[in-house]
Formats: structure tokens, sequence, C-alpha cells
């Protein structure tokens, strides 16, 4: 619990550091700013991985599966590569959501700070319950493994609808709760008009945004089972990818619509998860399979979609 405690500590410290120092006054996040964060997020979840072979090499970390620090740490890397990979959909949705409700970009940071704590609650649960699932209930590979194929071919044959949301559920429910302004109060997520508290629209941003989550959460979260039902790294590898997330989509935000191609490494990649978790307990692939396999699809995707861009440009 020590290992625990300390890790969550850190993650409390980084975000606070983040929100208090780094982001105190809200600005609009450049280019330039948002690839510095995301390549230090990237650095630190990559080194945590040699932190993750000295707990399991010396023992200081309660190692539920027996793993050797090798195996440990490139399971580890592999969930970090899945949940970043799967987290691009998101981005996608974060984008259609502040452009519907027209949040000014120096205030986008703050809605997605609150986010990610709602986020890393939601996912620590579900990870959980996921765990215990598989621990005490054999079957329930067989379950996640069809869901993830189920979901990888939805995505496949499904044509792109547009998203709207102030169509959504969570939206035309929230109207009947609270009352909602249309006006933006700067940083503000409650205002009062005539002394009735009404939510702003970053607050109902905020609200989509962390069920938007818990929705993707229900794909990234099984995927992730299928590489290892070790508790902690699970939950390290799903944060580190949240963490991330924000200064990703600052940076990607306006270029992922070139990598048209990303769609197909991530219904490939959901399709090998899936088949792994069905044959769990009759086949085991070697850890540095699922590694190449993802890095190899994600890497495929992205050659794919910018030769389609020069080819484009060249016409």
């Amino acid at each position: 619990m020590l290992i625990w405690g300390l890790f969550i500590l850190g993650v409390l410290i980084f975000l606070a550091l983040d929100l208090g120092i780094f982001n105190r006054n809200p600005h609009v996040i450049s280019v330039k700013e948002a690839s510095i964060w995301t390549s230090i997020w990237v650095t630190l979840s990559f080194l945590f991985s040699g932190v993750i072979y000295w707990l399991y090499g010396t023992g200081n970390i309660d190692n539920v599966d027996s793993l050797k620090p090798m195996d440990a740490t490139i399971k580890y890397i592999t969930g970090y590569l899945i949940e970043l990979s799967l987290s691009i959909d998101n981005i996608f949705v974060i984008a259609v959501i502040f452009t519907s409700f027209r949040i000014p970009q120096k205030y986008q940071h703050r809605v997605l700070f609150w986010g990610i704590l709602g986020a890393i609650v939601f996912r620590a649960l579900m990870i959980f319950f996921g765990v215990a699932l598989i621990k005490k209930f054999s079957f329930t590979t067989y379950v996640f493994g069809a869901f993830l194929i189920f979901t990888a071919l939805k995505m496949l044959f499904s044509k792109d609808a547009h998203f709207n949301p102030k169509k959504s559920f969570v939206y035309r429910n929230l109207r009947k709760i609270i009352p909602i302004t249309s006006q933006m109060e700067g940083e503000r997520f409650f205002v009062k008009i005539r002394h009735i508290k009404a939510a702003t629209p970053l607050f109902i941003a905020l609200i989509i945004i962390e069920f938007t989550d818990i929705l993707f959460a229900l794909d990234s979260v099984p995927a992730i089972l299928a590489i290892t039902s070790d508790p902690f790294l699970v939950f390290s590898s799903n944060i580190f990818a949240i963490l991330g997330l924000r200064s990703m989509y600052f940076f990607l935000a306006n270029m992922l619509a070139k990598f048209t191609y990303l769609k197909y490494s991530l219904v490939a990649i959901l399709i090998f998860v899936g088949v792994k978790l069905i044959l769990a307990h009759h086949l085991h692939f070697p850890e540095w399979v699922s590694l190449a396999f993802i890095a190899l699809s994600l890497i495929i995707g992205i050659l794919f979609s910018l030769n389609k861009k020069i080819t484009v440009k060249e016409l």
C-alpha cells in the first residue's frame, strides 16, 4: 500500500503544480507549449518503466501474478501504448464538445484538468472491479474479448456519424436538473442570475466530457486487462496515458483529421487484444508479441496516412 500511496501522491503533486503554478493564469495553449508538455509526459511514462522493473525486481510491490521484472516492464509499456492509442478517438470527441459549447481556448485547459481528476476516479473503480471479475470468474475473459471484437467491427463498418453534444442524453437531462446559461463567465463553472444558481457552458462541457470518458473506458479497460490483470500495472499505465491526454489534445486536435488510417490501426489493436483475451486460457502470447503488434499497427497507420497526404498534395 505504501507504493500505491506514493504513486497517487506523486500524481496529485503533478496535477497541483500543473494548475497551481504552470497554468495558474488562463491562456491559450500554443502548439509549442503543448508539444513540450506532450514530450515531458511521454518521457516520464517511459521512464516509469524503469521504476516498474525495480519494483518487481526487488519485491517492493505486491506481485500478484508472480511476474518477472522484464515481463512486468513490457506489460506496462504495452498497456500504456494501448491506452494512448485508444485515447485518440477521445480527443476527437473533446474537440467537438468544446466547439459545440464555444469554449474559448484559454479556458479549455481548466475543463480538461478537472476532467482528468474525474477520469482517474472512474478508471480506478472500473479497473478494481474489472480485475476482481477476472480473478474471481475466469469466464469473464471471454465476455471482455467478445466485447472488444464487437467494438472493433462496429468501428470498422459504422459510418462516421456527426456527434452533437447538445442533443446528447447527458445535456438533455442536465437541463431538467439545473438552469443552464449560454453566457461564459470567465473560468467559472456556476453563476448566480437573479438569485438562481445556473451552470455555465464550461461546467456542461466538463460533465459531458466525463461521461464520454466513462464510455471510452468501457473499451480501454478490458483492452489493457487482456495484457495483464496486475492491478498496479493496469492502473499506472492507464493513469500515465490519461495525464498525457490534455497536452496531446492541444497538440493533436487540429492534426488528427490528417491521420485517416489510424482508425484501422485501432480496429486491428482491439481485435488482437480481444482474441488474446478469448484464448487466454488456451494459448500464451509472449509479451514481446503484444508490444510489437501494437507498435507496428500504430506505425503502419501513421505511415499510410502520411503517404496519402503526400499523394493528395501531388495530385
